[in-house]
């Protein structure tokens, strides 16, 4: 069996590594807390699958990977991240090294069991037969085509239960009871979701933040039913439902104000980015503005990531980046940037790598020399505000 490299792991990527191990493949995992470099996780691999939370995090980590690539591989792309980022990572990766897109249908029990439906876009010639290991396996064309397949189907199945949580919040504001309503619901084409819109599931199948992910990739100017839908999953994943099964949204559009947008703070807090120590947030959301912590070069241990300007400062606008995508934003949005260098010297430097991120008209800016940060051997903090599109 040829060897395989799984990045990434999760409620998904457990069972499905696990899958590729009963089949007799040599397979080598990697996740964000085993410290290993990523370079030396996919070192003569000949195939490279990638399960990862958003685009961000794929392009982060194939960055990372590009010099313990082996010409003549395969990286099979198994993320939610639409075609557009699919084309992305083909300009990233180097001509020798093959490109497939294979996004899943299917939750965590058919990752355990080789049910999922594999929607494949490429030439799936080479990884045919480990992607079967999965379930179903869809061949739909060229490279990109199955990204935007499984965008194209989660923009119709998660509205629709958006949809439905709305129906039985109508429905209890009218004093129908939910029972009668689920019957009747049964006999129609919406039977199958609306039972499991009935009572939320307390098990994390389809997490309610990856629905608000998978619409803000697919919510395009005039899919005005996806826009919508996206909306109420991003207020109640700023509620704090995010890590509930996306269920939990007929549970969030029964609540006392009808899930609508309120002025409360609300915490955010990644589980995708290292840990804070506990005295504050990431982030915090207020409405549709997003107020974000001080971010520094450290990793999950706590540890300094590098010691130039160029390399902290790369880590702390990838770290940005994945808070901004957590909420549907972009550096586009970034309304104000503070930031702190113990050494204004290294202004210039900074400068290349901020530039790299912030690409259009430049936000309200402050850049200060401070004499230390919070632990010694950083080289600059920055914080932001930022204006979250509109909904």
């Amino acid at each position: 069996m040829n060897p395989i490299a799984f990045l990434g792991q999760g409620r998904m990527g457990v069972p499905m590594a696990r899958r590729l191990v009963a089949a007799g493949h040599e397979v080598t995992t990697w996740q964000r807390a085993d410290g290993v470099p990523v370079a030396t996780a996919v070192e003569g691999a000949e195939l490279v699958i990638t399960m990862l939370s958003d685009p961000a995090a794929v392009r982060e980590v194939l960055t990372a990977a590009l010099p313990g690539l082996r010409p003549g591989a395969t990286v099979v792309e198994m993320s939610t991240i639409g075609p557009e980022a699919v084309r992305e990572l083909r300009a990233l990766l180097p001509p020798s090294v093959a490109l497939v897109d294979a996004p899943v249908l299917g939750s965590v029990g058919p990752a355990a069991d080789g049910t999922l439906t594999v929607l494949a876009g490429g030439d799936v010639t080479g990884c045919r037969a480990v992607l079967s290991v999965f379930g179903r396996v869809r061949e739909l064309g060229p490279l990109g085509s199955g990204a935007a397949m499984k965008i194209a189907v989660m923009s119709a199945l998660v509205p629709a239960q958006v949809l439905l949580a709305e129906t039985y919040a109508y429905g209890e504001a009218h004093g129908v009871d939910r029972d009668a309503l689920a019957g009747v619901l049964a006999a129609t084409p919406l039977g199958p979701l609306a039972e499991r819109l009935r009572t939320p599931s307390q098990e994390t199948r389809y997490s309610l933040a990856h629905a608000a992910k998978d619409l803000e990739l697919g919510a395009w100017a005039g899919a005005s039913m996806a826009t919508a839908a996206r909306a109420r999953l991003q207020e109640a994943k700023a509620a704090g439902l995010g890590g509930r099964d996306v269920t939990a949204i007929a549970e969030h559009v029964a609540g006392p104000v009808g899930g609508g947008p309120g002025s409360r703070a609300v915490p955010l807090n990644l589980p995708a980015i290292p840990a804070t120590n506990g005295a504050y947030s990431h982030a915090v959301r207020v409405g549709d503005m997003l107020y974000v912590s001080g971010q520094a070069a450290f990793d999950e241990r706590g540890e300094v990531v590098g010691d130039s300007m160029t390399v902290q400062a790369e880590h702390v606008f990838q770290v940005i980046s994945r808070i901004l995508a957590d909420q549907g934003a972009t550096f586009e949005d970034v309304a104000f940037i503070r930031t702190y260098l113990t050494d204004m010297e290294d202004r210039v430097e900074y400068r290349e790598v901020r530039s790299k991120y912030i690409t259009g008209t430049p936000p309200a800016s402050t850049t200060v020399e401070v004499s230390k940060l919070f632990m010694p051997g950083l080289r600059l903090e920055v914080d932001l505000i930022v204006a979250l599109p509109a909904r």
